[in-house]
């Protein structure tokens, strides 16, 4: 349930980074967020790892809590973009 609310917690965000930023600042918006989404996710890795579960197990989880949002982040930039 934890890594459903963080996923859900960081398209909420993205989908605030996109909307409330100028079209001309997107990329640095998408970028900030990036760095600001992987802090979150290092430290919902520390609090994994402080609970007793192995990098192993949490690496994958981590992973796919961070390229989720990002990625859609990303798409939604490169596809609200200006062409030309």
């Amino acid at each position: 349930m934890r890594t459903l609310i963080l996923i859900v917690l960081g398209l909420l965000l993205a989908a605030a980074a996109m909307r409330f930023t100028p079209a001309a600042s997107r990329g640095a918006s998408v970028a900030g967020f990036a760095v600001l989404w992987l802090g979150v996710v290092a430290w919902n890795l520390r609090t994994g790892l402080s609970h007793g579960y192995s990098l192993a197990e949490e690496l994958p989880i981590q992973l796919f809590i961070y390229v989720v949002p990002v990625g859609l982040a990303l798409v939604g930039w490169l596809r609200a973009r200006p062409r030309g």
